[in-house]
């Protein structure tokens, strides 16, 4: 089996030259004329721990898969070989900062990551500062852009993905009474579950919010209340560790009233959770991996043999080959740095980051072009999936509109 990864990665490799910039007739001018090529740091700032611990390692694991497929670049006329600088954040706002000062001293050009706004937020400035350009894969708080020039993201946003996921209940079960429960202070959750609220009530809908303290474990009183209530959908956007317990506790409880969530939800911990019960569990991704587009299903070859291929790997995917959508941005966010430095004029962080209002190409998790305005990727579609006995059931694409 090694053998014939090493053999497809090979190919694969050899067939992403281009995307590296390995172009033929552009080596005169490269370090490697006069010597081996230079090195360029990228950052990872990911969680390996913490409460998004679990969905970080998969981010990096896209990450890290996108380097071994393009571990060079050209910028400049100079190749470098790109080496990844990791750090973990330990899903913490304070911890964050830290972990950003310390990619700073190590001299990296371009950041990746992270999972987990809070972190984001929390580290933006660090990097602005240093005029070190940062690319978010799936932290959807518009805040990680806002007033910041140097951070930018492949994903899509939570004011369209709340009303995506109102838009969902409204279509799939004509809900009317929608229960929505988030942790306080957690800036994730309690935004996603603004929007939620706010597209939900325009839609003629009625909502009933409430919050749980951080470290809370106990939710049978939340989910009486939603049931009391009369609530036809519970959105319930958290962090994979309270996702676990508010599943398994509705599912023991009886509750029939489909759970709701947004991209944090699409987690091995998820299906765990929810296998083996009857409990309706359902979330908006960015990612499907079935689809059959020729990025998209190239990637999924391509990252299965990858996992299947180190059994560490597959640990901190969750225990299988499952592709989950973080895993697929933390490619793309890869990809569009490596766009970005073959059209930057150097390897400084102004250079840099001005190159990537510029890039343009065909990501595996769809066209990626960048706002002007924002730094954020324009991206429309949401993917919606369920949770079914272990696996992730495609349900449909929503956007707002539908």
């Amino acid at each position: 089996m090694k053998k014939f990864f090493a053999l497809a990665l090979a190919l694969v490799m050899a067939l992403s030259l281009a995307a590296c910039g390995e172009d033929a007739g552009t080596s005169s001018g490269s370090a490697a004329a006069g010597g081996d090529a230079q090195t360029l740091k990228i950052g990872v700032f990911e969680p390996a721990s913490g409460d998004n611990g679990a969905g970080g390692k998969q981010e990096v694991l896209g990450i890290e898969y996108a380097n071994s497929v393009c571990p060079t670049v050209e910028v400049g006329g100079v190749t470098y070989n790109i080496e990844l600088k990791e750090v973990d954040n330990q899903s913490s706002t304070d911890k964050a900062v830290s972990a950003a000062q310390e990619l700073v001293s190590a001299g990296v050009s371009v950041v990746l990551g992270t999972y987990g706004s809070g972190c984001a937020i929390a580290a933006a400035p660090i990097f602005e500062q240093a005029q070190i350009p940062a690319i978010g894969c799936s932290c959807t708080n518009p805040a990680v852009t806002e007033s910041n020039p140097y951070y930018f993201r492949v994903c899509y946003l939570d004011p369209f993905q709340g009303p995506v996921m109102a838009n969902f209940a409204k279509d799939q079960f004509s809900a009317k009474k929608a229960y929505v429960l988030t942790m306080l202070g957690e800036d994730y959750g309690s935004n996603l579950g603004t929007y939620f609220s706010q597209e939900f009530e325009k839609l003629g809908g009625e909502i009933k919010s409430e919050s749980f303290t951080e470290g809370t474990s106990d939710f049978s009183a939340y989910i009486q209340n939603a049931v009391s209530w009369g609530a036809d959908v519970i959105f319930a956007p958290s962090a994979t560790t309270y996702a676990s317990l508010i599943i398994g506790q509705a599912a023991k409880s009886g509750c029939t009233i489909p759970l709701l969530a947004g991209d944090t939800w699409e987690s091995s911990v998820i299906l765990d959770a929810q296998k083996g019960t009857d409990q309706q569990v359902f979330c908006s991704t960015f990612f499907d991996e079935n689809d059959e587009s020729g990025a998209a299903a190239s990637f999924v070859k391509g990252f299965k043999e990858y996992l299947n291929a180190d059994s560490q790997r597959l640990t901190n995917n969750g225990g299988n080959d499952i592709v989950a959508a973080v895993s697929a941005l933390g490619y793309d966010a890869y990809m569009t740095a490596i766009e970005g430095l073959k059209l930057s004029a150097s390897t400084s962080g102004e250079d840099i980051q001005a190159a990537l209002f510029n890039v343009d190409f065909d990501a595996v998790t769809g066209h990626i072009t960048i706002d002007a305005a924002t730094g954020d990727a324009n991206k429309t579609m949401a993917y919606i999936k369920q949770a079914t006995d272990g696996t992730f059931t495609f349900i449909k694409t929503q956007s707002v509109s539908e």
